[in-house]
């Protein structure tokens, strides 16, 4: 071998340093090429190979030298086509002659910044760590003290409110000839709208392939309808098919506005044909994946469709600036944005602004409540995130919610304004699978509402990820099982009638937690928001700082 290529050959990857080693049978293998065909980065494709055999069957051993082409299936070593461990070649292989194992000794992270560009990743965290909500108890429970409900028999109405909560003396009624009247004309009265307390958070279409957004869809029309559960559901960034728009379906989405005002211009268009106002419109001013950094959807996620929607050329990056130039303090976005869309429908619709938990949420928290404007405020905690936020933006930053949702309904305690300004916490809720026994905790921590992205993405589709870094492709197309891909090729393995289905069920199986969790604290009738007696943990500092019970 030339010096020249011994270097070449040195600087390769080994298998040792890939997360996932393909384990294949060759006894087992019957050479369908399903596997090789199914494979969304090509990390395994069908090679021949020549095998040499020496071998000897005379009393005086004389060997002889033979040789074959045998057909194998072989695991690339291109650092680009890395396997990710989806496991699709399983599901495809009838002899299950073929298997993704995971490589504790893995080197990946040192070889894919290549240049100088941070590793970027499909929205699941590398800690597997039990999370503050899920360490959590509820040990309140009424017996003789105050009667405990039967949450199979009692009538329960598990409801928040959406919009400014005016206090009784500052709503705009007044008594007339012995009746409640609205008082004179010139006087807000802010839009408030009923929800179901857990939502369905923003995910663009565009992050979602067209047959799970519409799955997400058709099935929260079907709890609305149907199951008279008024769950809605955020659009995300990057505007509305335009049919949704003009239909009466309209009323069960937020809109959300951003930094990129990607689908704005066609939103705006629409006005004057929509039959239905909007749930509401967020302002998404931060992602709990990525505080304070900028969004981006890919070039090879823009197709046609998304194109149209968005009102840009097709296979160009779309990013999302940190903050516009529109918006550079909570105070001027109020002024701004707030305001103007409040304007734009009539002040009919309740606005709010989506923000990342940090610090400063407080801060963001007290000029919202001296605004009449503000309905509401979303905060997005570490946890959260389905896109492609980069690798040290989602290990190493953020605030997470439990406690920063329990210093802001603090806050507002502290200006007798609990409940009138609602709280919408996400992030890491369900994460573990406890979606209801989150969204119960951060209910009683401060929040009016909590919203869901990663969870239902997972629990809707059959994700295949998990968060030991298998899969992880939602940030490049190439998603196996069509959940976040633009590519037909893909997204045509996904039945929106099934990822309906199971939207349904996830709901409905929350709402029985919810009134199990509910009912031994005699609550029915009205959300146990702040209630925190009802909380302890056995972690005396965790105690201290949300300022619950230690129980051990």
């Amino acid at each position: 071998m030339e010096p020249a290529a011994r270097l070449d050959h040195n600087h390769q990857l080994s298998l040792g340093e890939f997360p996932y080693i393909i384990r294949w049978r060759e006894d087992r293998c019957k050479r369908c090429g399903g596997c090789t065909a199914v494979c969304p980065v090509k990390a395994i494709e069908p090679a021949v190979k020549v095998v040499r055999t020496v071998s000897t069957e005379a009393p005086i051993p004389t060997p002889a030298v033979t040789k074959k082409i045998v057909h194998v299936v072989e695991q690339v070593t291109d650092i680009d086509r890395y396997c990710t461990g989806c496991g699709t070649c399983m599901l495809v292989c009838p002899n299950e002659a073929i298997e993704p194992e995971y490589n504790p000794h893995n080197k990946l992270l040192h070889f894919k910044n290549k240049g100088g560009d941070a590793y970027k990743r499909g929205g699941r965290r590398n800690d597997p760590s039990i999370s503050t909500l899920d360490r959590l108890k509820f040990t309140r429970i009424s017996m003789l003290t105050d009667p405990a409900l039967d949450a199979g028999r009692h009538e329960f109405r598990i409801r928040t409110f959406l919009g400014r909560n005016l206090p009784p003396d500052s709503l705009p009624l007044e008594t007339r000839d012995g009746r409640l009247v609205v008082k004179k004309d010139g006087v807000f009265v802010p839009p408030v709208r009923e929800i179901y307390p857990i939502m369905i958070g923003s995910m663009s279409i565009g992050a979602l392939s067209p047959p799970m957004w519409e799955g997400l869809a058709m099935g929260v029309t079907y709890l609305n309808e149907v199951e008279n559960m008024p769950v809605v559901m955020c659009s995300g960034e990057g505007g509305m098919p335009p049919g949704l728009l003009k239909s009466r379906f309209l009323k069960y989405f937020i809109l959300q506005i951003a930094s990129g005002y990607f689908g704005w211009d066609e939103i705006i268009h629409a006005l004057p044909h929509m039959v239905e106002d909007p749930c509401a419109i967020e302002i998404k001013y931060g992602q709990g994946a990525k505080p304070g950094d900028g969004g981006l959807l890919m070039s090879y996620k823009v197709l046609s469709l998304i194109a149209s929607i968005r009102g840009v050329p097709m296979y160009v990056d779309l990013a999302s600036p940190p903050t516009h130039q529109t918006k550079y303090s909570i105070e001027e976005a109020v002024a701004k944005m707030i305001q103007s869309m409040s304007m734009a429908w009539g002040f009919r619709v309740p606005v709010y602004p989506k923000i990342s938990g940090s610090k400063t949420a407080t801060s963001v928290l007290n000029n919202l409540a001296r605004n009449p404007y503000a309905a509401a405020l979303s905060i997005d905690g570490e946890d959260g995130g389905t896109g492609a936020a980069y690798n040290v933006s989602m290990d190493k930053m953020g605030h997470p919610i439990a406690s920063n949702v329990r210093d802001c309904y603090l806050d507002l305690v502290r200006q007798g304004k609990q409940n009138e300004l609602p709280l919408i916490a996400s992030g890491g809720v369900g994460k573990k699978g406890n979606l209801a026994s989150n969204a119960a905790a951060l209910i009683m921590l401060g929040a009016s509402a909590v919203s869901i992205g990663k969870y239902i993405m997972q629990a809707a589709a059959d994700c295949l990820g998990d968060e030991y870094n298998r899969c992880n492709l939602c940030n490049t197309g190439r998603c196996p099982r069509g959940i976040t891909t633009q590519d037909p090729r893909l997204y045509r393995r996904l039945d929106p009638d099934k990822v309906a289905e199971r939207v349904v069920d996830v709901f409905k199986s929350a709402d029985i937690e919810l009134r199990k969790t509910f009912a031994p604290m005699g609550r029915s009738t009205e959300l146990p928001i702040g209630m925190s007696d009802g909380l302890s943990i056995n972690d005396k500092s965790m105690a201290e700082r949300l300022n619950i019970d230690y129980a051990c």
